[in-house]
């Protein structure tokens, strides 16, 4: 039997808490098999934002840009309480360009 194994890399991103509360927040990237062997990514960073449930941005924690190349680049970001229900995202910039991007919905 022949079984195909995924490759390349995944953005994930972790939101825990209640409510408007968010007590653990993660992004990063995780590579399997021939996706680790390649150079990672340079010049990177990972922001969050938090937009309200009209899609408005209003509040973005940029991440610094890291100069090194990194298979595998991760970020946390700090517990905060949200002013209103809506969405938390995070986004991988490499060179300066959205490469990805992943989103949570925050509701009652």
């Amino acid at each position: 039997m022949t079984v195909k194994i995924p490759t390349g890399c995944l953005f994930t991103h972790i939101v825990r808490g209640g409510g408007k509360r968010i007590t653990y927040q993660n992004a990063g990237v995780d590579c399997a098999f021939v996706g680790a062997l390649s150079s990672g990514f340079c010049n990177w960073r990972i922001d969050f934002t938090y937009a309200d449930t009209n899609n408005r941005t209003y509040r973005t924690s940029r991440g610094r840009t890291h100069p090194e190349c990194k298979i595998d680049p991760m970020r946390n970001n700090s517990p905060r309480t949200l002013p209103r229900y809506g969405k938390a995202c995070a986004h991988l910039y490499v060179n300066g360009t959205r490469r990805v991007s992943q989103c949570h919905h925050i509701t009652k």
